[in-house]
């Protein structure tokens, strides 16, 4: 009886440990990402303002380099120093996105490998860093339905004419919403960089759950 009561016992916690496993992950990567983007917000406010120009100069040139070449994409490799642009506090965070509709606000790193977007933004490499300027398309990607986040679960509730926005040190860099699409995970011709276009797109997987293809969010720049 003893051990039927503990077998008993012992499914019961497992069991509530399974249901319970998804909300309280949830909460502790929200405040996970919310603490990295306090900790940016103190950390730029001890570098001097007339270190940001230097550090914007850099990431501009990065992204005329990198919208010079014939296949961004597949050259970029070509421009060295990736991971150390932008890259103040070290740890790989260029700024943060917010998406006010669908209250959203994440860190954004460098990269879009599983570390990264397990539980935040990643940059994919090989297109423009999201600080703005005319021939830019930066694209940034998250998960969508992890069981331990909710990252871009609700990216397909944006609409045309929404806004989206980076921050990046003292700047504030918002897109407005002007093309949905969902295409095959090879179809890479709506990233490309436009001649006098500056772009952003939020890329994510879909249909919900299922992932065979990817959602592209594009963002023309407008004035704040």
């Amino acid at each position: 009886n003893k051990w039927s009561t503990f077998i008993l016992l012992l499914f019961f916690f497992i069991g509530l440990s399974v249901m319970l496993y998804p909300a309280i992950s949830s909460y502790w990567n929200s405040k996970t990402q919310s603490e990295a983007i306090v900790d940016y917000e103190q950390m730029i406010q001890n570098i001097p303002k007339e270190d940001y120009t230097s550090v914007f100069d850099t990431a501009d040139e990065y992204n005329k380099q990198l919208a010079a070449l014939s296949f961004p994409m597949l050259e970029y490799e070509s421009i060295n120093e990736y991971d150390e642009i932008l890259n103040i506090s070290g740890t790989g965070m260029m700024g943060y996105l917010t998406i006010e509709k669908i209250g959203l606000e994440l860190p954004v790193y460098h990269g879009t490998d599983n570390d990264v977007l397990s539980h935040a933004v990643g940059h994919l490499e090989g297109t423009s860093f999201p600080v703005g300027g005319i021939c830019t398309h930066a694209v940034v990607s998250a998960h969508r339905g992890l069981p331990s986040a909710v990252l871009f679960t609700n990216l397909d509730h944006l609409e045309l004419g929404d806004t989206f926005q980076f921050t990046i040190l003292d700047r504030t860099i918002t897109y407005q919403v002007d093309q949905i699409k969902t295409v095959d995970p090879s179809v890479t011709e709506d990233l490309i960089i436009e001649s006098d276009k500056e772009y952003c797109t939020l890329l994510t997987c879909t249909p919900y759950g299922i992932n065979t293809h990817r959602l592209l969010v594009r963002g023309t720049k407008i004035d704040n």
